[in-house]
């Protein structure tokens, strides 16, 4: 099987972020330039009896009985299965699934994948709805795994108020996972990243049954000393250096820039988990996911030689963006899922309260070709408009996504007002009313922009000639 995605994640502790959420964060890369998503709110079940198929590779599974209400991000063409992706869930609960990460071959040729066992399509679909802690996602998935086996490479970011842990399965059934430290960062793009693991400290680590005894057994700890994960399992490469680690260079450059000191984009040796140097807000997640080596020459935007040097964070076919902030219901009513549609450097994220039953039209109905009253649809064209005209247009971009962030924090801020003295079903479709109200203000201001600047690209075809104003 070979993985469909190729993205960048960021994890952020809540001792680390700004407001003392957890923060999980990823862009989808996708192959296809377009790739239609939605955005969903999956409703409870209880009394199911259905078992589940894949649609990609026919892994099947018996549901249960019972399963949580959440949100989901899926593409439009379900024939390659629901790739719902990202969601929280109604236990407060989140989890990014996933980032492709790819094992090298010493270890394959002992637990290679398996061709109908667990893929990315269906991940989210079979752990989000049953699980009630970040550490029980880890679990869960671990459990499946076992049975399944696993047709692919893959990590996956669980998070709730308290933890946040980080999962890699790296063949048919290897994987371990750590919990990101309180108040440290962390970032990983498509290479195996986890480095040391304690296996006398459960409480931070997990791990498949008899891993130990399989890497003995095959003989593939490179180390004399140590018992590294990434150096066991992972890849050292000429396209994971152009590839991959330049992505975690200019991340940990942006958000440790003292520590990170000396690094270089090839270095294969970069920390996975970083301690944050000052704390981490959510306007900084979404620089980093937007970013495309800014201010350095490896911009491609930009014109310097080495513009192509490297593969950037923010793409041209990222499918959608997600910022998962997991917040504590006791201080909040509603954790938010944030999205972004379109390309991260040029379109917004968009807020929206995770305690719903319901999304707006725009997001939740996507045709199959350009409409503009799809918020996919609109803002795929608002980046196209942008990039199209890059130097004449992106100050009225960064300035649209600033005005934005900027009322999207008051909106919270008031609906958090409004919300704490709400509970149940009234605080649910009072939520889910604001959802409809912040989905028609981002639509609303994205077709003004839009039609601004393509109205004043008009004035900016090379077609273009000093015209006699008599003629």
């Amino acid at each position: 099987m070979q993985n469909k995605d190729a993205c960048t994640s960021i994890m952020v502790g809540k001792k680390a972020s700004l407001d003392g959420a957890s923060y999980i964060a990823r862009n989808e890369d996708r192959v296809k330039a377009i790739e239609p998503k939605r955005f969903l709110v999956k409703p409870a079940v209880k009394g199911r009896h259905e078992t589940y198929v894949s649609p990609y590779n026919k892994v099947t599974v018996a549901l249960p009985e019972e399963g949580m209400r959440y949100t989901s991000t899926p593409t439009l063409d379900q024939t390659a299965g629901p790739n719902e992706e990202d969601g929280i869930n109604e236990a407060n609960v989140a989890a990014s699934f996933t980032e492709s990460v790819y094992a090298n071959d010493r270890v394959l040729a002992y637990d290679p994948y398996v061709k109908n066992g667990l893929a990315e399509d269906s991940l989210c679909t079979l752990v989000l709805p049953y699980i009630h802690s970040a550490r029980e996602g880890v679990e869960y998935t671990g459990k499946l795994i076992a049975e399944l086996g696993s047709a692919e490479g893959n990590g996956m970011q669980f998070a709730d108020a308290d933890e946040i842990w980080y999962m890699e399965v790296v063949t048919g059934h290897q994987w371990v996972a750590v919990r990101i430290p309180d108040d440290c960062y962390a970032v990983t793009p498509n290479q195996v990243a986890i480095e040391d693991i304690d296996f006398d400290d459960p409480d931070n680590y997990m791990w498949a049954d008899e891993i130990q005894e399989f890497v003995e057994e095959h003989q593939l700890n490179p180390d004399h000393d140590r018992w590294d994960f990434r150096h066991i399992f992972g890849t050292s490469t000429q396209k994971d250096r152009h590839y991959n680690t330049p992505r975690t260079w200019f991340a940990q450059h942006y958000l440790s820039p003292n520590a990170s000191l000396g690094q270089r984009p090839e270095d294969s040796e970069m920390p996975f988990i970083r301690k944050a140097e000052y704390k981490i807000a959510n306007e900084d997640i979404q620089y980093v996911l937007k970013s495309h080596f800014n201010e350095t020459p490896y911009d491609p935007m930009g014109d310097a030689p080495e513009r192509k040097t490297y593969r950037a964070i923010s793409l041209s076919r990222t499918a959608q963006s997600h910022i998962l902030q997991v917040r504590d219901l006791n201080k909040y009513k509603t954790s938010i899922h944030w999205i972004e549609l379109g390309v991260p450097a040029f379109n917004p994220y968009v807020p929206f309260f995770a305690n719903a039953n319901d999304t707006d039209e725009s997001y939740r109905n996507v045709p199959e070709k350009m409409n503009l009253e799809s918020a996919f649809w609109l803002n795929e064209a608002l980046a196209e408009v942008v990039e199209s005209h890059y130097q004449e247009f992106m100050e009225k971009d960064e300035d649209y996504q600033k005005e934005l962030n900027e009322w999207a924090r008051r909106k919270i801020a008031q609906v958090d007002k409004e919300a704490a003295s709400l509970e149940g079903q009234a605080l649910t479709d009072y939520l889910t009313g604001q959802n409809h109200e912040i989905a028609t203000h981002y639509n609303e201001w994205t077709k003004a922009l839009f039609f601004e600047l393509l109205t004043e690209g008009c004035e900016l075809s090379k077609m273009s000639f000093k015209m006699d104003p008599n003629l």
